[in-house]
């Protein structure tokens, strides 16, 4: 699998299909892409009256994902930008990573 080619499709379909907080999130299959050797990777891009998040999350059923397949979509993925890692939960098989184009401190309370 071309992760250039995929991470591409997988931006197109989330700049297609942006989810609009605050809403349920549900995400369908054109935002998802599993690998040949089992890495799921979801791509998404949320949007708010004051902040566009962009968020990828990488997935495995036996492990969790390693900082150098992470970081090959994330490349791919985000490109130009400085994702940040979000907490997870211990023993997890998912690794998920965040852009806010607009950073939550700057948007005005409501």
């Amino acid at each position: 699998m071309e992760i250039a080619a995929e991470a591409a499709r997988l931006r197109a379909a989330a700049e297609a299909k942006p989810l609009k907080l605050p809403v349920n999130r549900r995400v369908d299959e054109t935002h998802h892409v599993v690998t040949e050797d089992g890495l799921g990777v979801w791509f998404t891009i949320q949007i708010s009256p004051h902040a566009r998040i962009q968020e990828a999350l990488f997935e495995r059923t036996d492990r969790m994902p390693d900082d150098a397949e992470c970081g090959a979509w994330l490349d791919q993925l985000l490109p130009g930008l400085e994702p940040v890692e979000a907490a997870g939960l211990p023993g997890a098989h998912a690794r998920r990573f965040e852009v806010f184009d607009r950073a939550p401190s700057e948007a005005p309370l409501a």
